[in-house]
This record gives structure tokens, sequence and C-alpha cells, in this order.
């Protein structure tokens, strides 16, 4: 199994002590229930970035014996949740069996019926699921399948499955999408030599990894600066892709030229600018096949706050920030979640730096990131960290 963004250490020997701690309700679960909500979350990641606005969630039906007779994940939006495609694979040999899943069953109606439904009717007589539902439509499934009888147990594997889920948890919990600021640099922090020339900065590896980030989120986003500077495409192209991501362009004056590649139809696009953006730019951008929105203005451009807001209301749950140094600032201060670093064994020592200054002038007042994984891609290194809980930008 290849190595996850969410979740790096998937494949590390569980600590069946912590298992058995962190779990609330229910009977304790043993070998069989872990091994089989190992399964189910590696299920989830297959599916991650296929699902959106859904969780990418997977399940696993063990039988009254403890065999495995059905697994499922979810589809892309509009199909079937995870735990409905198990119980269909699983039949009648679901009766009187576990279901394990790694989000608790849904109670609500939304594109798809409740997943307690599904479940009551196929006859399961235990449900173990790692994470509670946090969204107030569709949690407590938990609690109804409780006082229909079904011996439910929450909290198995329940860190690994919530860090596979931490882009939907974010937009849930929060109201706003899930933001990862990635870049490409040098050991020295610079991501353009002093002559504006940064191709190619990291590998074909590297490039290869960008683009598995791009496939998972909804969105990925770039200032103008980048746009006139780079000329990017912002699509996916190295990495299988069920879909392409929206490119939104934070250009407050409309600059974007009506020959830009991300103008190419091969992907939605959304230029965002300020009301000072003058019209016939808007005209010549929407001619070209763009949607262009206006946001609020700030001393920098475009407000970075309205315009997630924005996003999140079209269910843009995943971003993908990938614009130069001024714009990460700005996000970096308020939004950002998730920082996918890759960095090349190579000096400048002059030139753009990764971002512009965050107004932190001792090593006291740093922000700090919590460091989750450090990869080698051939001669390259890809550093994954986080924002801590606590910490402010």
């Amino acid at each position: 199994m290849r190595r996850h963004p969410f979740v790096p250490n998937l494949l590390l020997p569980i600590d069946a002590d912590r298992v058995r701690a962190t779990q609330s309700g229910g009977e304790m679960t043993g070998p069989a229930e872990t091994t089989a909500m190992q399964r189910a979350i590696a299920l989830a990641a297959s599916v991650l970035g296929t699902t959106n606005p859904n969780p990418a969630v997977g399940a696993v039906v063990l039988g009254p014996s403890g065999d495995v007779v059905g697994v499922g994940a979810t589809e892309p939006v509009g199909g079937r949740h995870a735990e409905v495609v198990a119980l269909a694979d699983a039949g009648a040999r679901a009766r009187g069996g576990t279901l394990v899943v790694t989000l608790e069953p849904c109670r609500h109606t939304g594109r798809t019926g409740p997943c307690t439904d599904a479940v009551l009717a196929a006859g399961i007589a235990r449900v173990i699921f790692a994470a509670p539902d946090p969204s107030p439509a569709a949690g407590g499934g938990g609690a109804i399948l409780r006082e229909r009888g079904i011996d439910v147990t929450a909290g198995l594997l329940a860190e690994p499955a919530r860090a596979l889920m931490q882009p939907w948890l974010t937009s849930v919990e929060r109201g706003r999408p899930h933001i990862t600021w990635k870049y490409a640099a040098t050991l020295d922090g610079r991501t353009a030599a002093a002559d504006g020339t940064s191709r190619w900065i990291t590998g074909a590896a590297a490039r290869t990894d960008a683009h598995r980030e791009r496939s998972l989120v909804d969105a990925v986003l770039v200032g103008v600066g980048t746009v006139l500077a780079d000329d990017p495409s912002l699509t996916v192209r190295d990495h299988p892709a069920t879909r392409q991501p929206v490119r939104v362009v934070a250009d407050s004056a409309a600059r974007t030229p009506s020959t830009a590649r991300i103008l190419d139809r091969s992907a939605p696009t959304v230029i965002a600018v300020t009301a000072a953006a003058p019209t016939e730019r808007l005209d010549a951008l929407r001619a070209c096949g763009a949607e262009v929105i206006v946001v609020p203005a700030t001393d920098n451009g475009v407000d970075p706050v309205a315009l997630v807001s924005l996003m999140f209301a079209r269910e843009v749950h995943s971003v993908l920030l990938e614009g130069g140094a001024r714009l990460a600032a700005s996000f970096v201060r308020c939004l950002v979640d998730r920082v996918v670093g890759y960095h090349a064994p190579m000096l400048l020592g002059a030139g753009a730096p990764v971002v512009a200054p965050l107004d932190r002038e001792s090593i006291d007042a740093a922000l700090r990131l919590q460091l989750d994984d450090v990869v080698r891609l051939d001669d390259d290194v890809k550093i994954v960290a986080r924002i801590g809980a606590g910490e402010e930008a």
C-alpha cells in the first residue's frame, strides 16, 4: 500500500492497549475488529479526492463468525455511502454480523437515504465506528442504532480515521475549506532565482507527488502574480484523477491575460477580483469562459477570508494554495491548516522567498508547526506539517 498524505504511518503496528483505552460504549474489540478497521481506513484512503463534498469513508462487514463478508467505500457524490456499499456486498451474510466503519453512520436524508436505515434493514447486530459525525444534520446515528437494540462501539482507531477525513472535518467544524499550502523551494528557501526563473526547482518525482496533492482537493488557488510569471495550467496531469479541481485566481485588478493557460477550458476557472477591477477586463475574462466573482478588498488585494467563504458556499471544502510569497503570507496568517514543502538540494542565495514577512520578529514569536511526515522523492525531500491546535498564525 502506498503512503497516504494525511495518514503517513497508516501501516505501523497498532498499540492494542491504546486502542482499547480510547473506545467508548459497547463491547471491547479484538484483533479481528481492529484489522477490519485498518482495512476500512485503507478503503477510505483509496477513494480520497473522489467523493467531495462527502467524506471519504471505508466500511467492512464481518459475518457472525468474524470473517469478512463485505467491503465498501464512499462512491462519488450522489452515489452510495460506504456502509451501503459494504452491506450490499455482504448481502444476507450481514445478518447478525458486525459493521466496521471509519465514520459514524449518518441519520439524515441528503442526496441519499440514512445509513442507519440500511444498517437496521440488513440485520446487523453490532456497529463499530472510528470517529463520530460532527455535522448537526447527520450526526447522532450511533445513538439511534443503540435505541434500536444494536450494540455500538465508538473510537476504534479514531486518530488515523480522523486524520484521513481532516479536510472534510475542517469544513464541518470550522465552516470553511481545509487549506493546504504547497510550495517548492531550494534548501535556502527560494522559489525562484533572482532573474525570475523557477522551472524546474524539484525533480519529476516531486512534481508527480504535487499533482497527486492536486487530485485530492476541490480547488487550486494562486495569485495573479503566479499566473503572470509562470502561466501555469493548474490541472492534474501526472497522476490519475476522476475530476479536475476548480482553478481560482486571486486577481484584484483583473490582470489575468486572455491568453493564460488557466483559461483553456480544460477545468473550471474562477477569477476573484475586487470592485476596482476595470469592467472591460471582466468582460474579456468572461468571454474566455472564466467565472468572475467580486470579493471585498484589503490593503493587499483580495480579502482571503471573504474569498474562502465564497468558495465554501459553492461546496469547495478543500483548497490547495499554490500562490507566491505575498498570497502565502496572507493565508498563513489566518487560514492555512497544512503545509507541504518540496525542497530541492540546491542553493541560490537570492531570489523570491517562500513566504513574505509574517511580522514575527523573534524566535519566541515564530509560528511553530507540528511535523507529520518527511519523505525522500529521488533527490528531493517532501515535508508535511500542520498548524497545531491553539496556534494562531
